[in-house]
């Protein structure tokens, strides 16, 4: 029976009996841990022991990543080919950490490559070298942040690599949870809730999901039917092109019934363009949002930011408003007498059907913080890294 891969990335020597506890517990979870220092990495004798561990996490379904007071050794050059840092630039919203890239670790190798690959990433940083990273943030803009010591970090040199990766992760624009550890207890704790919960969202979405086909499949087969009935019987050219655009449209119109415009019917029968629409429902700005929890966005989607401050979430992509934008363009196109004839057709012959936006009781600064989602080594490291 296939077991679940999970790759254990860290530095070595000073997190060593961490890492042997961890070990114990993703076993003792039926899990099957890869930890080079167990010898479950697969050094291939004509590569780079380096380029193997990047390599070897590639072949795993889940990365567990423990940062602590060490940076440890800085990859090889081939190390570095086997990852495509242009596409990691636009994962993170703090992407510093990358124009030294050079100067990365093997640990921190693994895990961009782990990003890339795009395998889930669960990441624990000793409590310690937490409290100094916020000093450090505190004071990077500092010029005398080269001189400050942060009593966590082993050697003083390494500390904007470690804490600048650490804003990397933080910052990314998906897995961007990373967790603070006093005791290994604290990783065994979170593991066991997080997979466990992970594991009933998974099996829910796939009983949703299976419910929400046979729906589809059947509004499909519904609509295609109404729609060959409808297109038959009409004769004359404007009563197709309603017909038509009754179809074409409706998407776009029960979208814009769901915003409150002001003065909506007079709107929409005008020739205003998309940003006077959103003027009208007092939005003044858009953002591409992840998804969250406790929300109808269980991905990325569209935040429809209003006036004073609280916002509609869409329940579908980004991608999606996109295209509606694009709708808009060619409604538009259409005489005033046949887009009454459409918005009434469309009006009449349901409600709002499903929701397509929801109004925040929050504001977007609440939940997403005003933004969008909030590594040299010394020439004696030569620390392995896994």
């Amino acid at each position: 029976m296939a077991k679940l891969k999970v790759f254990v990335s860290s530095t070595c020597y000073d997190l060593n009996i961490v890492r042997s506890q961890v070990r114990s517990y993703i076993k003792q979870l039926g899990h099957e841990p890869v930890m080079s220092d167990y010898m479950e990495v697969l050094y291939d004798p004509r590569e780079h022991t380096h380029k193997s561990c990047i390599q070897e996490i590639s072949g795993c379904d889940v990365a567990v990543l423990i940062v602590g007071s060490r940076f440890g050794g800085k990859g090889v050059p081939a190390a570095f080919d086997e990852i495509d840092f242009a596409s990691l630039e636009a994962k993170s919203a703090s992407s510093e950490i990358l124009k030294s890239k050079e100067k990365l670790s093997v640990t921190q190798l693994e895990i961009c490559k782990a990003i890339e690959d795009g395998i889930p990433i669960f990441t624990f940083v000793d409590d310690r070298v937490m409290h100094d990273h916020l000093v450090y943030e505190a004071n990077k803009s500092s010029a005398a942040i080269n001189q400050i010591k942060f009593p966590s970090i082993e050697k003083p040199e390494t500390a904007k690599y470690i804490f600048e990766f650490i804003n990397f992760l933080r910052h990314r624009t998906e897995g961007n949870s990373v967790s603070a550890f006093s005791k290994v207890e604290d990783i065994n704790d979170y593991i066991s809730s997080q997979w466990s919960s992970l594991f009933q969202r998974l099996l829910q979405e796939q009983r949703n999901k299976e419910a929400e086909r046979k729906r589809i499949d059947y509004f499909a087969s519904q609509i295609a039917d109404l729609k060959a009935a409808v297109m038959s019987s009409i004769q004359t050219p404007d009563l197709r092109q309603t017909a038509s655009g009754a179809i074409r449209f409706r998407r776009l119109i029960d979208f814009l019934r769901s915003i409150d415009i002001h003065d909506f019917h007079n709107m929409i029968l005008s020739n205003c363009s998309w940003e006077e629409l959103l003027n009208a429902a007092d939005i003044v700005e858009v953002k591409e949002v992840p998804g969250r929890g406790g929300s109808i966005m269980n991905r990325s989607g569209a935040a429809l930011i209003r006036k004073d401050g609280t916002f509609y979430e869409t329940r579908f992509p980004f991608s999606l408003y996109q295209d509606l934008v694009v709708d808009w363009s060619a409604f538009i196109g259409f005489k005033p007498e046949s887009r009454g004839a459409i918005l009434e057709a469309v009006t009449e012959s349901s409600s709002r059907g499903p929701m397509h936006v929801r109004r925040s009781k929050e504001t977007f600064k609440e939940v997403y913080g005003g933004d969008l989602f909030e590594s040299p080594k010394s020439e004696d490291d030569d620390e392995e890294f896994a």
